[in-house]
């Protein structure tokens, strides 16, 4: 009798056997492998390396622009914070308290002989009042002011603004600010600064070097314009007539020499009383109705008289770093 397991269609079961050993790898291919196995250790410890020790980009220089000679230059900083104020502010207002304490760099004051230096001239919009500070609700925008609508584009922003020129301090003490703000209906500050202390002011810069000029300590004198046919583009330093003047030339004096702030600091215009009604700056400064207003610098043998007592060190080169990074020119 057939066995029920050994039917026609299955196979005799065979004992289970062992699978058969590899074969032994040559001595060739354990090599072959040890040399990937280099190689690869070998290119993995050069990436690294190559990581740590390969030479960096030198970093973009720290940049501004400004005027001289009636052109356009740059301003090169050092790349380290190195203004001073010297001597501090409270030097010359040891009553300001507070205010002092937290700007130690002011305008109103100077010692003419504290530090070796050039002059520059720091030429603020007034004519667009407190929106030169960046403060909140005013008419600025990026910490620059905007008048009568038009935005203008300063070569600094206002210190608290990331447009702000670099090696500046974000904050100045003035007791012009102090009288500016009591015109305003605050005796106590604005934005939570106290009483005279405000970020520093949207501007633009002018020397009176020539146009390449090296790093030197420049000293600092504040000047409000009032005129705004006279406030040049940062980028074509040209003027546009913006109010009506009584001036044959209402733009004859374009703030971008010396010689055109020397004459301004003389020149009535009509233009400036237009411009500056409710103007608390342009109040608290006496209403001037020349087109420029210096603080404690009233003639043109005045005009380098320090007033203030920030210093900052830069190199002059001639170049218009607002040619190819800046937007195109608004209409001012």
């Amino acid at each position: 009798m057939r066995s029920p397991l050994k039917g026609p269609d299955m196979a005799e079961a065979s004992p289970a056997t062992s699978p058969a050993p590899s074969p032994p790898r040559s001595p060739r291919t354990r090599l072959a492998w040890i040399a990937v196995g280099v190689v690869i250790i070998v290119v993995i410890a050069s990436l690294a390396y190559y990581e740590t020790h390969r030479p960096s980009s030198p970093p973009a220089p720290l940049e501004s622009g400004g005027f001289t000679e009636g052109s356009v230059v740059t301003f090169v900083y050092n790349g380290t914070h190195t203004y001073e104020c010297v001597p501090p502010a409270s030097t010359f207002y040891p009553g300001a308290g507070a205010a002092t304490t937290q700007a130690p760099c002011e305008v109103g004051n100077a010692s003419q002989n504290a530090v070796v230096q050039v002059p520059e001239w720091i030429l603020v919009p007034a004519f667009a009042g407190m929106a030169v500070f960046g403060l909140p609700n005013t008419n600025s925008s990026q910490g620059y002011p905007a008048f009568r609508g038009e935005l203008m584009e300063t070569d600094c922003g206002s210190g608290n603004s990331s447009n702000q020129c670099p090696d500046r301090p974000e904050l100045l003490y003035s007791p012009l600010f102090a009288k500016a703000e009591s015109l305003r209906g605050s005796s106590s500050g604005v934005a939570g600064y106290p009483a005279g202390v405000l970020p520093v002011p949207a501007d633009d810069l002018l020397l009176n070097t020539t146009t390449t000029y090296p790093n030197v300590p420049w000293g600092t004198i504040l000047v409000l314009v009032f005129d705004p046919n006279i406030w040049p583009n940062r980028t074509t330093a040209t003027c546009t007539t913006l109010v009506p003047s009584n001036l044959s030339n209402p733009t004859g004096n374009c703030l971008t020499s010396f010689g055109a702030l020397a004459r301004a600091l003389l020149t009535s215009s009509s233009a400036v009383t237009l411009s500056n009604a409710g103007n608390t700056l342009w109040v608290a400064a006496g209403e001037p109705s020349t087109q420029v207003w210096v603080l404690n610098d009233p003639t043109v043998a005045d005009l380098n008289n320090l007033n203030g007592n920030l210093y900052i060190p830069f190199a002059v080169q001639p170049s218009n770093p607002f040619i190819s990074s800046s937007p195109p020119p608004s209409s001012y």
